[in-house]
């Protein structure tokens, strides 16, 4: 029985678009293509970007919003949606709109969660259907951290982040403080005094849920002994609780045990720092709404 495709457009539907940590983060290799073999836990944060999507019925893909400095066609917003049409050919296009909360080349995965945002929205408003490890694999294409958004859920990644086995640490609350200054991914990694031979551990022997003594964060040294602004805010913060950098850099995650002791420390930095009180969580609220909408949509 053929499908009957919508003659008007949708309405437009929002969709959150969250920050993730790398609890840890560690260089265990490099692979001959160039990129390196990591081991890292990744967990969700209710901070996040919001990204708005109208399905339209003409193909072409629209971003309301541009972000200054990048140009659209090479906005993963957009090369996500038309990646999406590559792979599963829809006669649908989207206007999208998003509004930006997360910093640039802060280490939250901003960029990534945005793609794979797309991904699973028009994946669901085009009616694609496609598995998640279908989408996963694309987004892969993307970057290497757009697969944990599109799964989902708290994870210890191996390979190149695509590797993923489901992890359950503390949902503690988090100072994330930036510096002013961003941080080139590519260039971290292609530094040459990069540490690349920290050993393997084994996922089966984890046992602690706030990953602090034994665990590291390879790219920090790096970032601080080229970057005095992260290195003396991290010094400062250390003072205050058990502080690292997520990703490649600049934000830095300091744990606290509740949101208003975060809150107190976080009155105490100075204006020239970038900071938000958060809450780590173990599954991703992108899904929950993904979940809603599709009851909706199919009811």
């Amino acid at each position: 029985m053929p499908v009957s495709l919508p003659t008007t457009d949708s309405p437009f539907y929002q969709f959150p678009s969250p920050a993730k940590l790398n609890l840890f983060l560690h260089i265990v290799g490099r692979r001959a293509d160039g990129y390196h073999e990591l081991e890292t836990v990744f967990q969700f944060l209710t901070l996040g970007d919001s990204i708005s999507i109208k399905r339209t019925i003409t193909p072409s893909i629209t971003l309301l919003t541009p972000i200054d400095g990048v140009h659209n066609d090479d906005n993963l917003i957009v090369k996500a949606a038309k990646l999406l049409q590559e792979k599963a050919p829809s006669p649908f296009g989207a206007e999208i709109k998003i509004t930006k909360l997360l910093p640039m080349g802060g280490g939250l995965g901003g960029g990534s969660s945005n793609a794979a945002t797309v991904l699973l929205a028009l994946n669901l408003l085009w009616q694609c259907k496609l598995t998640f490890q279908q989408l996963a694999e694309l987004g892969l294409q993307l970057g290497a951290d757009v697969p944990i958004f599109i799964h989902g859920f708290a994870a210890f990644a191996q390979g190149i982040g695509e590797k993923l086995s489901p992890v359950y640490p503390e949902e503690s609350f988090y100072l994330i403080s930036k510096p002013n200054c961003s941080i080139s991914t590519q260039q971290v990694f292609t530094a040459k005094d990069l540490t690349r031979n920290t050993p393997k551990l084994d996922s089966k022997a984890f046992d602690n849920k706030t990953y602090t003594e034994g665990y590291y964060n390879d790219c920090q040294n790096l970032v601080i002994n080229h970057y005095p602004e992260v290195a003396k805010l991290l010094a400062w913060l250390i003072e205050y609780a058990p502080s690292r950098m997520t990703g490649t850099g600049a934000c830095i995650f300091s744990r606290f045990s509740s949101e208003q002791e975060a809150k107190r420390v976080q009155k105490l930095l100075p204006n020239t720092v970038t900071s938000f009180v958060t809450k780590g969580i173990n599954t991703s609220s992108l899904h929950s709404v993904l979940q809603q909408l599709e009851s909706e949509i199919c009811t």
